[in-house]
């Protein structure tokens, strides 16, 4: 499975922006998937994940309520809409598919990886 990550760029502090994935196979549909970031010189963390039907998802702490997971399977996407975004949200924002199907904040779970799009957030 090939993943393509787009959408990251620079903005202001409290400004949105959207992330999109889109999936090379059909059997996306059958994939949880999940978005993970790293900043310079960290460890790369869970942001968010939604099971194959998109009925379930799950957040870390720093950003519920601020982004929204979402997926289309018809389009292979899954999306992420980051508000009220932070200067502590810089990262590079990558997405992993979970072939399994349903979702976890443990990385080690997931299958593939896209190639990341960096978010920068100006104070």
């Amino acid at each position: 499975v090939q993943l393509q990550a787009s959408g990251g760029g620079l903005l202001q502090a409290g400004g949105s922006l959207r992330l999109s994935c889109v999936a090379s196979r059909r059997t996306f549909s059958s994939y949880g998937m999940g978005w993970f970031r790293q900043a310079p010189g960290k460890e790369r963390e869970f942001v968010a994940a939604i099971t194959w039907n998109g009925g379930s998802t799950l957040y870390a702490d720093s950003v519920k309520g601020r982004f929204t997971i979402s997926r289309d399977n018809a389009k292979n996407t899954v999306s992420l809409q980051m508000n009220s975004l932070k200067p502590e949200d810089t990262a590079v924002y990558y997405c992993a598919t979970k072939r399994s199907g349903g979702y976890s904040f443990n990385s080690h779970e997931y299958d593939y990886w896209g190639q990341g799009t960096l978010v920068t957030v100006s104070s």
